[in-house]
């Protein structure tokens, strides 16, 4: 196990499991992790944490998170060579064509996570990636822990945007977007982190009916695996509104099928 603080809000964390669980883990999926109880803190439920990378060694699985409450508190103790119950992998996966020519990402925060082994999967094959990061300031942006490989740095056309400048604003930023997307023909669009970049995507992508667009949901979850229901959505899929876990039927969902505001008037 390995296991250290990125930047000042962010830690990397590895783990070497029993099992070839490298193998079976695909972009866009998460894990369950029972937190440590410590003198401070006792985590009740697993938290649920997507995967930042999977090997190359089939039985080692990379987690990026930032430290936010109770769960990851707790486990920003856990020294190196400890031990970890994980519960996993949970959840669907991202679409991505190989045969496609250009891709875009728009990542904020610890949301460059769940989508940097998708990124690394674009770059091996070979595809022109747009990537668009938003972070508070300079000092949180994780530009190489996302690109990573040096295949994908070469292939990527970056655009870094900060809340300590103004242009991560919604305001700001939605043209910016429109006109990268009219740039250059783009197959699909991937989106994770935040719910304004979600909608701001969504609106933008409405004059691009042929962009495959999708979007790794944040859920709160209990139980991560479709029983307990505390993580259910509404979503919109050809006009008809229906309430999907996050956990189950995602995380991965169409852009497009996110109802962004729910009136239960």
């Amino acid at each position: 196990m390995s296991h250290y603080a990125v930047n000042a809000r962010y830690r990397y964390l590895r783990l070497q499991a029993d099992a070839p669980i490298a193998l079976s883990t695909h972009p866009g999926q998460f894990y369950q992790l029972k937190c440590p109880v410590t003198a401070s803190d006792a985590p009740f439920l697993l938290r649920p944490m997507s995967v930042y990378g999977a090997g190359p060694a089939p039985d080692t699985i990379e987690f990026l998170y930032n430290v936010t409450g109770v769960g990851t508190r707790a486990l920003a103790t856990l020294a190196e060579g400890a031990s970890l119950d994980i519960v996993g992998p949970l959840g669907n996966t991202f679409t991505l064509d190989t045969a496609w020519k250009r891709v875009m990402f728009v990542a904020r925060g610890v949301g460059l996570a769940t989508m940097a082994p998708l990124v690394q999967r674009a770059a091996a094959a070979g595809l022109q990636l747009t990537v668009v990061m938003s972070a508070r300031s300079e000092a949180d942006l994780m530009h190489d822990e996302f690109l990573r490989s040096p295949q994908a740095r070469a292939l990527a056309d970056v655009h870094c945007v900060f809340d300590s400048d103004g242009s991560s604003a919604v305001e700001v930023l939605a043209p910016r977007v429109q006109a990268l997307l009219a740039a250059t023909p783009h197959d699909a669009v991937y989106t994770c982190g935040s719910h304004r970049l979600l909608m701001l995507l969504q609106r933008a992508l409405d004059a691009y009916p042929d962009i495959v667009g999708e979007v790794a949901m944040e859920q709160r979850m209990a139980c991560g695996m479709g029983v307990c229901l505390s993580c259910v959505r509404l979503f919109d899929s050809d006009g008809d509104k229906q309430f999907l876990r996050v956990c189950r039927e995602g995380p991965v969902f169409p852009i497009r099928n996110v109802v962004g505001e729910v009136d239960f008037g």
